[in-house]
């Protein structure tokens, strides 16, 4: 399980799988999440803008980011 620490309120879903190295590029993440590839909290999330918060985990693929 990767640990992201969060550095303010929230980080978009999109930008959260740039920084945490799972994806190449934006394209790559919100083609991801548009195809349904990506859940928060264990709901899959189509929302490309949707406000990670601390707690919430994201699972793409194998990998699992909690966020601290």
């Amino acid at each position: 399980m990767i640990q992201f620490k969060l550095e303010g309120e929230f980080i978009p879903l999109i930008q959260l799988l740039k920084a945490t190295g799972l994806v190449g590029s934006g394209g790559d993440a919100q083609t991801a999440v548009e195809d349904g590839e990506v859940k928060c909290n264990g709901e899959v999330e189509f929302r490309k803008r949707y406000k990670v918060r601390i707690g919430d985990i994201i699972t793409f693929g194998q990998d699992k980011i909690e966020v601290i």
